[in-house]
């Protein structure tokens, strides 16, 4: 059964029509890789089904509700963006997620942290980038959610942060889940992906399970990707 319906679903911004007639059906269990470049309508897609923003047109459920405040109660998001700030510890930001969130697991999180070696009581402001962006996925899949939106969560680390950023992905997040991963580095993600749903000025022009798309096109999703892509 679908957990998350979008059906015509489009959003402009003046002139701009970021999001074009979008229609989706995603499943549990899946991990779902939402593909473009940037500009393609992928992080407007995924404000909007975090509430963020609203849409000009068409309909979006969740678990079979409208996007509200029941909603985000399912959905754990990620944003392309850093938005704790430098003075939190990273235990400050455990506390902040637990206060926050009924279904996130402290104990989770904290284990996590030690395995990564990050100390409980060092500051944000004294990680680097790469640390910073792990404690925010550590903390978002910490929470027993059923959908994950993570925008953009290995654009900008290093490599040996993107694998083990797709580990503790593939190891913390409920089974039961859909996991949605925005992204433009198609080669990164490929392994992990069930399906992919390729956007381009803001219209779906694929969606379709991973291995059916190797099968037919006779490439990797990365090659396909690019030559769909292919200035």
């Amino acid at each position: 059964m679908a957990i998350l319906e979008a059906d015509g679903l489009t959003k402009t911004y003046g002139s701009l029509c970021a999001l074009d007639q979008v229609s989706l059906s995603l499943e549990s269990g899946r991990i779902v890789g939402l593909l473009g470049p940037n500009g393609s309508g992928k992080t407007t897609f995924i404000k909007i089904c975090n509430g963020l923003l609203v849409p000009a047109a068409g309909e979006l459920r969740i678990d079979g509700s409208p996007v509200g405040t029941a909603t985000k109660a399912l959905s754990a998001y990620l944003p392309d963006r850093d938005f704790l700030p430098d003075w939190m510890k990273a235990s400050d930001v455990i506390d902040y997620y637990s206060d926050f969130f009924s279904d996130f697991d402290a104990q989770k999180a904290g284990d996590m942290l030690e395995d990564l070696g990050i100390k409980a009581d060092q500051k944000l402001g004294k990680m680097s980038k790469g640390t910073r962006e792990k404690l925010r996925l550590i903390v978002t899949m910490a929470r027993r959610a059923k959908i994950y939106f993570l925008d953009e969560p290995i654009a900008g680390v290093d490599p040996a942060a993107r694998d083990y950023i797709l580990r503790t992905i593939i190891a913390n997040y409920n089974t039961d889940a859909l996991v949605v991963i925005s992204t433009h580095l198609i080669a990164d993600v490929e392994s992990v992906l069930d399906e992919a749903v390729l956007l381009r000025n803001g219209k779906v022009v694929l969606h379709a399970p991973v291995d059916e798309v190797r099968e037919r096109t006779g490439k990797s999703l990365d090659e396909y990707f690019r030559e769909v892509f292919a200035c």
